[in-house]
């Protein structure tokens, strides 16, 4: 598309997008995917790339417009294949947890414990929260989060390892570039709903997406992104502050479907797996140096050192300490090893996960990755 036909379209596009909440129209899925394209390759303004986003969040973006978005982030994003048969694609929400202490930057050291290769992505910030992400707790941890894709692909093919972080600016350098003007605008973009999806890594045959939710229409329309990008399973898990880890104290919910099928209801409970917590999530340290913030919920004002904290709660967890970072990671990995076929039933799965944490093998998979 030359220069003259990029700027006509992002023209027409917004002409009809930002027309108020009455009169604004929708576009078509290869408009969406070409305007956002533009943007990526930096041919558009800052101006008109935030009034692009802002005012399909303001209309609500359909499901052809999420699609035209991963459509575009898809095909500029690099991608390899590693020698695998099977991957978990695990991704919790960029922008990261300001109300716990997320040990989830761990789960895919104690899936390729249990024999089930993954693969986590992420960033280091970006709004609309801020809040500490898989990256910065990994580093915490001495972990190297700035390897290439080729290595996270050889690790991932280590049995030894079984599992890699790769990072946005390593994958989607044009998305990567785009965190400052996301932070000036503010308000949740299309493009948070979508970036979990990226595909940086696939297996030979069977790649599965992991991801959280909170609101109730997310499920279908997570589902159905899923599809389009061709995942051939998906477990979305309603997670604490939309990640991938239940609550560990009362039932929940998750959605799942296998060979892009339709995804299927399933009711979770922690008590059936022997968890009974007080929590729903590691809590935040009772630290005025670590929390903030102007109302009764607590806010992480210390990134660093609230990764600090996480990282070693989580490093005890897999040395089989047990606490509420035990738990996190026993009930998500077992709802993830189950929705693979890789145990029969979700306690069977939790029985795995608690054999690999006591017996030092999940934290054997860890430190090879320093």
């Amino acid at each position: 598309m030359t220069d003259t036909a990029t700027t006509g379209l992002m023209h027409s596009i917004i002409q009809r997008i930002a027309t108020g909440p009455e009169l604004s129209k929708d576009i078509s899925l290869q408009e969406a995917s070409d305007g956002t394209a533009a943007i990526l390759r930096g041919d558009i303004d800052d101006v008109q790339a935030a009034i692009f986003l802002i005012a399909l969040r303001m209309k609500r973006e359909t499901d052809d417009e999420n699609k035209g978005v991963l459509d575009a982030i898809l095909k500029v994003s690099e991608s390899l294949m590693a020698d695998v048969d099977e991957l978990v694609s695990l991704a919790d929400p960029y922008d990261g947890f300001n109300r716990n202490l997320p040990v989830s930057p761990f789960i895919p050291c104690v899936l390729a414990a249990c024999g089930l290769p993954t693969v986590s992505h992420g960033l280091d910030a970006v709004g609309p929260k801020f809040g500490v992400t898989h990256r910065h707790v990994l580093q915490a941890a001495g972990i190297d989060v700035d390897i290439s894709l080729a290595s996270a692909a050889n690790r991932i093919a280590d049995p030894d390892i079984g599992w890699a972080y790769v990072d946005q600016r390593t994958f989607c350098p044009g998305l990567h570039d785009l965190t400052s003007l996301r932070q000036r605008i503010v308000k949740r973009q299309a493009l948070t709903t979508v970036e979990v999806l990226a595909k940086p890594i696939t297996a030979k045959k069977k790649t599965h997406l992991v991801t959280g939710y909170v609101h109730k229409p997310y499920p279908a329309k997570y589902a159905s992104l899923a599809r389009f990008a061709e995942f051939d399973g998906c477990l979305l898990i309603r997670g604490t502050e939309g990640g991938v880890i239940p609550s560990l104290r009362q039932p929940g919910m998750l959605f799942r479907y296998d060979d892009l099928g339709i995804e299927e209801p399933v009711e979770i409970n922690p008590q059936a797996l022997g968890i009974e917590q007080p929590v729903r999530a590691v809590p935040l340290p009772d630290d005025p140096s670590i929390i903030g913030g102007e109302d009764e919920i607590a806010r992480i004002s210390d990134v660093s050192g609230a990764a600090n904290i996480a990282a070693e709660t989580s490093i005890r967890a897999l040395q089989g300490e047990k606490g509420p970072g035990y738990d996190s990671l026993v009930y998500s990995c077992a709802l993830i090893l189950w929705h693979t076929g890789r145990a029969g039933s979700i306690s069977q799965a939790a029985d795995q996960v608690r054999q690999v944490l006591d017996n030092g093998i999940a934290y054997k998979h860890l430190r090879p990755m320093s």
